[in-house]
């Protein structure tokens, strides 16, 4: 099973708070066969417990640890929110990547989409594309 496709990328998603972006994330995870139900409860303790948002207008959501046995395929899925999502203390997310690993499996697309997000010109150009493929051409390009 591929750990980032189209299917896996919502584009221009209309803004809303951190908590129902971040269930977003979970019911696509689900939908596209990555996680049991349950892995929502995780992201949303893991938000409670600890900010997803890295930087950039970034935010990474995923479960606490002892959520990973409802993990069925690691999976990546990715949410373009052009207006943002508050995630607190003056931190706007415009890209949330939402995360499901079984082991290392999700490392190398994790690794690439870390690469790509350090610079915010690229997260920019992610956040002002149309088009799913070129969101994931620029991951495979600049991620290497």
């Amino acid at each position: 099973m591929e750990i980032l496709t189209v299917e896996n990328i919502l584009l221009d998603v209309e803004s809303e708070d951190k908590m129902s972006a971040i269930k977003r994330l979970g019911r696509k995870l689900i939908e596209n066969g990555y996680v049991d139900e349950l892995y929502i409860e995780g992201m949303i303790k893991r938000e409670n417990s600890l900010t997803t948002y890295m930087a950039n207008g970034v935010a990474i959501p995923h479960a606490m640890p002892e959520y990973t046995q409802y993990i069925k395929h690691s999976g990546i899925v990715i949410a373009q929110y052009r207006n943002g999502v508050d995630f607190g203390n003056g931190n706007v997310a415009h890209l949330l990547i939402g995360i499901a690993g079984i082991g290392d499996d999700h490392m190398d697309a994790l690794s690439k989409i870390a690469i790509v997000c350090s610079e915010e010109a690229n997260v920019k150009e992610i956040v002002e594309s149309s088009d799913p493929l070129a969101i994931i051409d620029l991951i495979e390009k600049e991620g290497n």
